[in-house]
């Protein structure tokens, strides 16, 4: 019998086979080996454009399953929620469709959940994300789509466009196991967890039906359950631009922290709602609670092992 592979991409998508074709394309040029180490996993949240068709053809470059479910609005949190079902793998990584990822983000994403002593949840590095698309047209045209290697590197070398939490790193430090609140930093446009963590912690939030924080909430269940969060550098990916309305996310978003505040109750979920994330990383620090301790603030009382530094989301 053929062993699983080693870990299970998720791409959900809804009504965007181009920007689909991309992630696609970036994960048949992988190093690891597609069947042997990953797998991938596209969830179509009711697609009416050739989805289907698009995913289905890379059958023969990937090893790869389609996944459709149908359209009852905005369902993005089910969508991951039957791939992290479906997976076979030791490890799921996110991935939104439109992200193009580095030859070798998915070997780094190994790379920091083999070296833990315990789970792990690790944020891959996101260029070219605006939130209101406003260099679409600049970025879209500089991206070398049959070569997004050497677009990375450029960029890097010329610090375009940086991941939009390269402040929060400046400010905090990269090593994100020092930090009270790391939960807040991880969004799912492409990220990684532990798969057996994600199905104890019961997944997805299905009951967020709009963009926004249904990743925060995640990651906000994986760290009470004991997540140590990791950046990788190297997992380096792009986001490819689309048509989208920063008002209309950002609503969206403040509507959903609100359901986020209500549904846990506790001293942090509060802060939510009315401040800047790295502004709730500066008021845990200034009550004393900045050595990377969950405490009663998140409603339990545990302390993630230590892990040497190491190297958002959308329908």
């Amino acid at each position: 019998m053929t062993a699983p592979p080693v870990c299970t991409v998720i791409v959900p998508t809804y009504n965007r086979s181009g920007l689909l074709r991309h992630t696609l394309d970036s994960l048949a040029r992988q190093r690891l080996a597609p069947g042997e180490e990953f797998e991938v996993i596209v969830v179509d949240d009711g697609s009416t454009d050739d989805t289907a068709a698009t995913a289905t053809g890379y059958r023969e470059r990937l090893d790869l399953r389609y996944l459709f479910q149908e359209d009852q609005g905005y369902r993005v949190a089910g969508a991951r929620n039957l791939g992290i079902a479906d997976a076979r793998g030791e490890v799921c990584v996110f991935v939104d469709s439109g992200v193009i990822l580095h030859s070798g983000a998915l070997a780094a994403h190994l790379a920091a959940h083999r070296r833990a002593e315990g789970p792990v949840a690790v944020l891959g590095y996101v260029r070219c994300f605006n939130e209101g698309n406003e260099d679409g047209e600049q970025i879209t045209a500089e991206i070398d789509f049959t070569d997004p290697d050497a677009s990375l590197g450029r960029f890097t070398e010329q610090h375009r466009w940086p991941d939009l939490r390269e402040t929060y790193y400046e400010r905090y430090g990269e090593d994100l196991g020092a930090l009270t609140a790391p939960w807040l930093m991880w969004w799912t446009c492409h990220v990684s967890a532990n798969t057996a963590q994600l199905r104890e912690v019961g997944g997805f939030d299905e009951a967020y039906r709009s963009w926004g924080a249904e990743d925060v909430d995640l990651g906000y269940r994986l760290h009470r359950a004991g997540a140590r969060f990791v950046l990788r550098r190297d997992a380096a990916s792009l986001h490819v631009p689309h048509p989208k309305v920063y008002e209309d996310n950002m609503a969206s978003a403040a509507a959903n922290y609100r359901y986020f505040a209500e549904k846990f109750d506790t001293p942090v979920a509060r802060l939510v709602p009315d401040h800047h994330f790295e502004e709730i990383e500066d008021i845990l620090r200034s009550r004393g609670l900045a050595d990377g301790a969950v405490t009663d603030l998140f409603g339990t009382v545990t302390r993630p092992v230590d892990l040497p530094v190491a190297e958002r989301s959308g329908r």
